[in-house]
């Protein structure tokens, strides 16, 4: 271990340093992750839908004026 006190203050710094990003970094990695997913999601959704639409066309709701 280092005895003079910059190498002390160096050598007490940078574990605390180095946890701090890898927590950082798994963290980033966790929610660019989540928002990708949900753009995807929502791209698989709207295909989805759009297909349901094209295959079951909506008709007007019948009125007894219209029967």
């Amino acid at each position: 271990m280092p005895t003079d006190f910059w190498g002390n203050a160096i050598f007490s710094i940078v574990p605390t340093l180095v946890v701090g990003l890898i927590f950082w970094y798994v963290i980033r990695s966790i929610v660019r992750a989540d928002r990708t997913e949900r753009k995807v999601y929502a791209q698989i959704e709207a295909e989805e839908r759009a297909k349901l639409a094209a295959n079951n066309p909506v008709e007007p709701p019948r009125t007894p004026a219209n029967s």
